[in-house]
């Protein structure tokens, strides 16, 4: 066989082997809230898991309306899940939500996998600054979701406009209000765990940056100050703003994705 024909075979055969792995190749997004993205644990565990199972896992910011196959964070913030690990006494919970048949058997692997006891080991080895981070907690316990809000409804409407109708439309009464970029109450209640979002809304950008609930939010760093006038608020508050949002009708939307 002619040299220039072996050549032109092996580069007809490279190209072929190429378009069939792209064609197979397998990608999950998977959802998280910003402090667990900036402790580098994702660019530690994702290819690890990519390297041994060929699934490729982009990290992306836990946002309303984020479409993730995914999602993983404190109870707060992404609802119910397995137990995944721990950072002191913060329980991360983990959970496939992909709806293609493809992405949900690669989300429930990775799921598996990081429940593992590989997974488990290879989150107990990630290091920031020489520190461990993070505790397995595959085995841990899940505290029942609390009870539905119950707090002041006439106050929850009061703080609801004062607080939150900065950047949300609240109601009719501040519908020319609030920022494009944010969505109005009423669409956030066409998500089925709404009150995880609302209850867990100090965990989501950009709500970290200015907001302070005493006993449960870390001071701000003087080095970097509050970009807005902060949001100071107890969890009285936040029971009384749940309650009010619970009477709130959900927005009529075409072909919206509830998750």
């Amino acid at each position: 066989m002619p040299g220039w024909w072996r050549t032109g075979l092996a580069a007809l055969c490279i190209l072929s082997f190429a378009s069939m792995a792209a064609a197979q190749e397998r990608r999950i997004v998977l959802a998280s809230t910003p402090g667990l993205l900036e402790s580098g644990v994702f660019k530690y565990l994702l290819p690890r898991f990519s390297l041994k199972t060929r699934i490729r896992v982009t990290a992306v910011e836990l946002l309303d309306g984020v479409e993730a196959d995914v999602l993983l964070g404190p109870a707060e913030a992404i609802g119910e899940g397995r137990p995944a690990f721990r950072a002191g006494k913060a329980l991360h919970l983990v959970r496939a939500v992909a709806d293609g048949p493809g992405e949900a058997r690669h989300a429930e692997r990775f799921v598996a996998w990081l429940l593992s006891r590989v997974g488990q080991r290879t989150v107990e080895s990630f290091r920031a600054n020489g520190r461990q981070v993070y505790l397995a907690a595959a085995a841990a316990k899940v505290q029942k979701p609390r009870a539905r809000p119950t707090g002041d409804l006439a106050r929850g409407e009061k703080l609801s406009f004062l607080h939150c109708g900065r950047c949300h439309v609240i109601g009719p009464r501040n519908r020319m209000g609030g920022l494009g970029s944010t969505p109005s109450f009423a669409v956030l209640k066409t998500l089925n765990d709404w009150e995880v979002r609302f209850r867990g809304f100090y965990m989501l950008n950009p709500h970290p940056s200015f907001t302070q609930i005493p006993d449960v939010t870390d001071p701000f760093d003087e080095s970097r100050p509050p970009p807005i006038v902060p949001l100071e608020i107890t969890l009285e508050d936040l029971d009384a703003i749940l309650a009010y949002v619970a009477t709130i009708e959900p927005a009529e939307l075409r072909g919206a994705r509830r998750r």
